[in-house]
């Protein structure tokens, strides 16, 4: 990945465009339009995701406050037999089919459960 680039006349960050009729890609300033800058690699922006060591792969942090996510009454934590419930859908790890999982509302509780 390529650091970030600045114009020799302005100072200014340089941004990728496309040359289209060499089909390049140049780094360009939009300040004072200085575009003599060949791009040396292709990749313009790279995330790399990493999750901590200790951390749990499946770790669902404060999702039952989660407005997005539905919730149901029709079923009961079995730790602490709250009536509420928020749920949600996956793939199951090594499976096709989706399973529906749960996750307890009950803020000192926040059992996870699937059906």
């Amino acid at each position: 990945m390529s650091a970030l680039k600045f114009c020799r006349e302005c100072n200014n960050m340089l941004y990728p465009r496309e040359d289209k009729e060499t089909r390049t890609l140049l780094y360009a300033c939009q300040s004072c339009e200085h575009q003599v800058e060949v791009a040396s690699d292709t990749c313009v922006y790279k995330r790399v995701l990493r999750k901590p060591s200790g951390e749990p792969r499946d770790a669902l942090k404060d999702v039952a406050a989660d407005p997005s996510l539905p919730r149901t009454r029709s079923v009961r934590c079995y730790n602490c037999n709250h009536p509420e419930a928020a749920f949600f859908q996956a793939p199951t790890k090594g499976e096709k089919a989706m399973t529906l999982y749960f996750i307890c509302c009950n803020p000192s509780c926040g059992h996870r459960w699937r059906d």
